[in-house]
């Protein structure tokens, strides 16, 4: 096993090391600590006690992992930062423990985290996700997986966002996204479905249409969020993306947020293999 770390490196010798682990100036280590193999630490990061980090991470300067909550209720119960492989994380990022015994902050695998983000305790972000710079996730707050977060974005306590959306820049996410959606505003909006990104993540144009087809019916003006839901249920429930839907709403708690005035049944002229 070949480790290196820096001479102005604080590492604990407690510290678990997996293969060609890199520390770089400056960085401090805590005893319980877990890095993976060929994960990499630039300048001045610090990873506190109750970080686990899988393989092939990149952590650049002055990123702090695994710092107490700041949470009122922490009581120094025993709470983690489970992160997977191959994240790549820019400077000034900081990652919370959870509060509640044995819980845990988390992000999956394949995510880059853009510059001084911060991950609130008990904060979920699934694979292959993508946050731009300066965006800010309060407490709880629940990431599907391949989503991407446009710069300077704000969640509230609890919010959930689902798997393949887009969430544009600036927003302030203070309702639940559903899953495929495309999003932005403050309060945020549903726009459209997110046809790029789900081209881009292999969704056939069959199923595309399917899926605009399932946000016709959630969001027909002429139908409540809950009717819309009955009838895509009727309609798509035994698809595994309407299927996807439907469990994010049962699972909601902050409801799903409202869609922008805009005619759903337009042709989109970049759209011609949808429509």
């Amino acid at each position: 096993m070949s480790v290196y770390i820096h001479p102005t490196a604080i590492v604990s010798p407690k510290a678990q090391l997996g293969e060609n682990v890199r520390i770089g100036p400056f960085c401090m280590v805590d005893d319980k600590v877990i890095l993976g193999d060929e994960t990499e630490l630039r300048a001045y990061v610090h990873i506190y006690n109750y970080t686990e980090m899988g393989s092939g991470c990149t952590i650049f300067d002055h990123t702090v992992i695994g710092g107490e909550p700041q949470d009122i209720s922490f009581r120094n119960e025993e709470t983690w930062v489970r992160i997977g492989d191959n994240l790549m994380c820019r400077e000034y990022v900081t990652m919370n423990r959870a509060v509640g015994e044995g819980q845990s902050t988390t992000v999956g695998d394949n995510c880059f985290i853009m510059e001084n983000v911060h991950l609130a305790h008990n904060v979920k972000i699934g694979n292959g996700c993508t946050i731009a710079n300066k965006c800010g996730f309060s407490g709880h707050t629940h990431i599907g997986d391949f989503v991407v977060v446009g710069g300077m974005s704000g969640f509230h306590q609890f919010v959930h966002v689902g798997s393949y959306c887009m969430i544009g820049g600036l927003s302030k996410i203070v309702r639940d996204v559903p899953p495929f959606c495309l999003a932005a505003g403050a309060p945020i909006r549903v726009y459209d479905i997110n046809r790029i990104g789900l081209k881009r993540r292999g969704f056939d144009s069959e199923t595309r249409r399917r899926i605009r087809d399932m946000f016709r019916t959630l969001y027909d003006p002429a139908r409540t969020i809950r009717e819309g839901l009955n009838e895509l249920e009727i309609k798509y429930g035994s698809t595994a993306e309407g299927r996807m839907i439907l469990d994010f709403a049962s699972e909601s708690t902050r409801g799903l947020s409202p869609r922008i005035n805009h005619d759903w049944d337009r042709r989109d002229p970049g759209e011609k293999d949808i429509d």
